[in-house]
């Protein structure tokens, strides 16, 4: 679920914590603005059902019929989906994931053999297009990507520099569907090395 953005794993892993511990965890860590809804597949048999199928696979169905005028109402519709709706669906925000990867970053989050398991795991993330492409070595970044519908592309990751010092970055990005993705992605590795650029030319 870390090392590739896995819909089956992460659902795997809601089904055995619970998305009420989850949300428990979430309000003790004080990340007040990360909710869990549900799990992935119910989330997306919502945006099918939005876009008035049965659920998700029908959806899928569906498009491998529909016609560009189709297709291009149900964009329309799927920007609107509950699902894409912060009031609605699951949602968190960049200060929130910022805060939580300096939680992990400092032992924080859970035991320390936890975190440092995550961290570990997170290094050995395989996409590497997003914040990583901002980058080289010896700079060392450690991240977690998310995407839906060709519309979220998303990626929080911590950047290790070779002086020590660290940096928690969170990019959320929402475009229209069709956007460049790859465009998209490598603006988030750019934004992110700016920002840390930024910082250093403060001496944070």
């Amino acid at each position: 679920m870390l090392t590739i953005s896995d819909n089956h794993t992460t659902d795997a892993l809601i089904r055995r914590v619970g998305v009420g511990a989850l949300n428990g965890a979430a309000t003790r860590l004080g990340l007040t603005g990360t909710v869990i809804e549900s799990d992935l597949q119910t989330m997306l048999d919502s945006i099918g059902e939005d876009l008035g199928r049965a659920g998700w696979k029908d959806l899928l169905d569906w498009t491998a019929g529909a016609s560009a005028e189709e297709m291009a109402r149900a964009d329309e519709r799927l920007l609107v989906s509950r699902a894409l709706d912060p009031s609605q669906g699951t949602r968190t925000t960049p200060r929130d994931m910022a805060d939580l990867l300096r939680l992990i970053w400092t032992d924080r989050a859970g035991p320390a053999a936890a975190c440092e398991r995550v961290r570990a795991v997170m290094a050995r993330q395989l996409t590497r297009h997003r914040i990583a492409s901002g980058f080289r070595l010896p700079v060392r970044v450690a991240a977690k990507s998310g995407s839906l519908v060709g519309v979220i592309r998303n990626e929080i990751g911590v950047i290790s520099c070779p002086d020590g010092r660290r940096y928690a970055a969170a990019v959320f990005t929402r475009s229209r569907p069709g956007s460049d993705d790859a465009a998209i992605s490598r603006a988030i590795g750019t934004v992110a090395a700016r920002a840390v650029a930024a910082l250093q030319e403060t001496g944070a």
